[in-house]
């Protein structure tokens, strides 16, 4: 009984946070109601048995990625009026995008059916003495160890095309480690000490300069010549 109410509560959180993570107008807050439907969808993998996909949805999906999103969209300050500004030219054919995804869901739905021992493996879903956590190390490592490493390998690709992409050459304002000039750099050069309000140009900051010298002030002292007078 506390199950199947623990069960409905975290479910009915988890898809109210979903629909807010699509209606809010701030996306601030589209992360963080994501954020929380990712702790509700965990809980219902802990209730279902599966607390290695709970660990993971939290630690990973929690803890890296959600953050990113809401530390990027905090970072970029996006204009979102203007980037509402072109919605409704847009609309018709997310319109017919959603409508052909829900024909398919529907399409699903309805030829889709229990197995006949659908119920069977629910109670039993892993083999006696066996964890949860060991079960899918044992079939990702085991039987599916190539493909497991091919999907690694098929993001590691997709994460160096998007670098690539994204990739823009700025020669005006990019800041470049010069590995040359910093071996050539003596210690002299390193340590000296800036004048307080000289300031340092472009080719400074790569090859500081040393100290201006300066001068010391030459000392007159007054002598009699011989007439009274003093020089």
């Amino acid at each position: 009984m506390i199950a199947a109410l623990a069960f409905y509560l975290f479910a009915f959180i988890l898809i109210a946070s979903a629909v807010m993570v699509v209606t809010s107008r701030n996306p601030v807050y589209s992360v963080l109601y994501l954020i929380l439907a990712f702790f509700n969808a965990a809980a219902l993998f802990l209730i279902a048995g599966a607390e290695f996909l709970a660990m993971i949805l939290v630690i990973v999906y929690v803890g890296a990625v959600a953050v990113l999103f809401l530390f990027v969209v905090m970072m970029l300050d996006v204009d979102f009026v203007q980037l509402r500004e072109g919605f409704q030219r847009y609309a018709p054919i997310g319109a017919i995008i959603g409508g052909i995804l829900f024909l398919e869901l529907l399409f699903v739905f309805g030829t889709w059916q229990f197995s006949a021992d659908a119920s069977e493996l629910r109670l039993s879903p892993t083999p006696a003495g066996v964890s949860n956590t060991q079960a899918i190390g044992r079939i990702i490592y085991t039987d599916y160890f190539y493909l497991f490493q091919g999907a690694g390998l098929i993001l590691l690709v997709a994460m160096i095309g998007a670098i690539v992409l994204t990739l823009r050459e700025r020669q005006a304002d990019s800041k470049r480690q010069n590995i040359g000039v910093q071996v050539a750099r003596s210690p002299v050069l390193v340590m000296a000490q800036p004048v307080v309000g000289q300031g340092v140009t472009r080719a400074e900051i790569l090859r500081p300069l040393p100290p201006p010298v300066k001068a010391v002030p030459v000392e007159h002292h007054d002598h009699d010549d011989g007439h009274g007078g003093h020089h």
